[in-house]
């Protein structure tokens, strides 16, 4: 059988011996490019046009977001410039307005009973706020406590132990312008301590007490500071100023008043234990020209 003849698959061989090997090789490589029509839908599968056109078409959602971005943007350019085309007073007018309205929203009232007074207010009205200064007052308080209660104990044990004067009270025991000693008798001299300016003269309770000389009342009282009840009087005794402080009298005993002129020897009061006192006694102070001076020693010098 004859084979058919297909020009298209076969070269002349003039032409083939006459080509030359650059136009083979372009021949070559189109060959290799050159397929079928199934070769060619099988290696690129292009996308058809509606395929195409749905996955260009953006959703309805996408869409909206859009939109609102772009209004967003257009709302934040706007205003300002809307704000600033009608001037900056509008916007800080509206910012106090609000203020004003929530301060009067939020306000609190105040009753007041009364109509307010000015009060002064005392150094000792102030109280201790930090814990040093509480605790400070708190030992304060029980130092204090504590030694009124010792001076308590001791007052009473004084009080119960001693004895009643029983003798007589004579108004008066010298001549004037004599000196003599304030009591009619004494049991002991009290211990001397540290800083103690004065004689103790321990003795029963209710003895009598005489001014040491003539002179005038520069003070009496019922509570002096640590002295209790106690008198004192100014003298001139040979010329010099002499004071005399009688302390830690019995309540209620002195017979004399401040101004008032006394005479040597006569009655100003009785012994007790009256302020800081340890046992019933006489304490004596003398002071000769404003300089205190130790009393029996001015006693034992001046009496007659």
């Amino acid at each position: 059988m004859a084979e058919q003849f297909d020009p298209s698959q076969e070269t002349p061989e003039s032409e083939a011996t006459t080509t030359s090997p650059k136009r083979r090789a372009r021949r070559l490589v189109r060959s290799s490019f050159t397929k079928t029509p199934a070769v060619r839908e099988t290696a690129v599968a292009r996308p058809t046009r509606a395929q195409r056109r749905a996955a260009g078409k953006p959703s309805a959602a996408r869409s909206f977001l859009t939109v609102a971005a772009v209004a967003a943007l257009v709302g934040t350019v706007a205003v300002p410039a809307a704000f600033a085309a009608t001037g900056s007073a509008a916007p800080a007018e509206a910012a106090v307005t609000t203020l004003q309205q929530v301060a009067a929203d939020n306000a609190q009232s105040l009753v007041v009973a009364s109509e307010p007074t000015a009060v002064a207010l005392e150094r000792g009205s102030y109280s201790a706020t930090t814990p040093e200064e509480i605790q400070a007052k708190k030992d304060e308080e029980k130092a204090k406590a504590a030694a009124a209660a010792r001076i308590a104990a001791a007052a009473t044990t004084a009080s119960n132990s001693a004895s009643m004067y029983s003798g007589s009270l004579a108004n008066a025991i010298a001549p004037a312008g004599s000196v003599v000693r304030p009591l009619p008798f004494f049991n002991n001299f009290g211990t001397p301590y540290a800083g103690h300016k004065g004689t103790d003269y321990m003795v029963d309770r209710g003895t009598p007490i005489y001014s040491i000389a003539d002179g005038v009342v520069v003070a009496s009282s019922e509570n002096g500071p640590g002295w209790g009840v106690y008198v004192k009087i100014a003298h001139n005794i040979g010329g010099q100023s002499v004071t005399s402080l009688y302390a830690h009298m019995l309540y209620g005993s002195r017979r004399v008043t401040v101004g008032e002129t006394v005479s040597a020897g006569q009655l100003i009061g009785q012994v007790s234990d009256t302020g800081r006192a340890f046992g019933t006694h006489l304490h004596l102070e003398i002071y000769v020209n404003g300089a205190w001076t130790n009393a029996e020693s001015f006693l034992q010098a001046n009496v007659g």
